[in-house]
């Protein structure tokens, strides 16, 4: 971040203005528009949000707003941190939107956009996790998420990836909502950096404060039943306690609290985090979760693309055997064959 925080008008110099782009000094001629800004960096307005000294500038109202000396300008975008064709009768829903894939995917750690696009498409999945970040202004050409995975035939899901207090989780998804006019989002507030870890304290905090400010919160949260019910409450629209910490592969560490949390939940209730391969995935699925979100074990895999498919099969098959109904568990043998009648 630069130094340079202007903490009231300075005078123009040499017939420019002063400005904070995304942290940096730049200079403007007086006079110019948020509109010309976005045209001199070679930005599309329709593919970026923008806060003018932390209050969200309107899409519509960029070439009205006239800038300032002294302004702090924050431009982000969606980076990266489909439907089967197949008849699925087994959707799901959440926030009444409607879903036939289970699986949701992340849009980070992948060698490039192409392969995130290439890995999205194998999966099967609908929904992706985005990340909000600022626009790299000094590379214009520097590629862009929504240039390889359309938002039209894809539902975005927003997160606060990165956020530490509910402030800055509630301050990105509204930037988030003003680039993209999407209302469903995902929160996540970390506890500190070392685990990844969901701190609860701020998580409800800022749950409450998006609910009330009309976004639908899917929210990532510990596999603790009564956090779990607190944030229902508050008036989440899906509770996604962690299988195991983000990015870790543990797979599954908890399943009694995660079916806890499933049986008193009149929301869907997905595994967020900890998946590390298509078994992880299944599990949860045949403990009855709505769905799973996972990013790193497809995007680490040694074929992310093998992977997301042998992922969406997973995701299948576990939730057709939750359906069926598994055999009980015995202590003792029980012979598939009558014995009676042996020769």
């Amino acid at each position: 971040m630069s130094p340079f925080k202007p903490d009231a008008p300075r005078a123009i110099e040499g017939g420019m203005i002063n400005l904070v782009l995304n942290g940096d000094l730049r200079r403007v001629a007086p006079g110019s528009s948020l509109a010309a800004l976005l045209a001199e960096l070679d930005l599309d307005a329709g593919k970026v949000a923008v806060e003018r000294n932390l209050e969200i500038v309107p899409r519509s109202t960029f070439a009205a707003v006239e800038l300032a000396e002294g302004d702090q300008l924050e431009i982000v975008h969606f980076v990266g941190g489909g439907q089967d064709d197949t008849k699925n009768d087994d959707g799901w829903e959440v926030a009444g939107r409607k879903f036939a894939s289970r699986l949701i995917v992340g849009t980070g750690k992948y060698k490039d956009f192409a392969q995130n696009a290439a890995a999205l498409a194998a999966s099967g999945a609908e929904i992706v996790t985005v990340a909000v970040r600022r626009v790299n202004v000094t590379d214009k050409g520097q590629p862009m998420l929504t240039d390889y995975i359309d938002p039209k035939k894809f539902t975005y899901l927003p997160n606060t990836a990165g956020c530490f207090t509910g402030k800055d989780a509630v301050r990105t998804l509204r930037l988030a909502r003003e680039a993209g006019g999407w209302n469903l989002v995902k929160l996540e507030v970390l506890g500190e950096a070392r685990t990844l870890y969901p701190d609860m304290a701020e998580t409800l905090t800022a749950t409450a404060e998006l609910v009330r400010d009309g976004f639908d919160v899917m929210v990532y949260c510990a596999d603790d039943p009564i956090a779990a019910k607190k944030l229902e409450d508050l008036g989440a629209c899906a509770i996604m306690p962690l299988g195991s910490l983000i990015g870790s592969g543990l797979g599954i560490q908890n399943p009694v609290t995660i079916r806890m949390i499933i049986e008193g939940a009149k929301v869907p209730v997905l595994v967020d985090a900890g998946v590390g391969t298509a078994s992880d995935a299944a599990a949860a699925m045949e403990l009855g979760c709505a769905g799973v979100l996972m990013n790193t074990a497809i995007a680490e895999a040694k074929d992310p693309i093998l992977m997301a498919r042998a992922m969406k099969l997973a995701i299948e098959s576990g939730r057709l055997a939750y359906r069926a109904g598994r055999m009980a568990k015995r202590r003792y043998a029980d012979p598939s064959s009558p014995l009676a009648g042996l020769i």
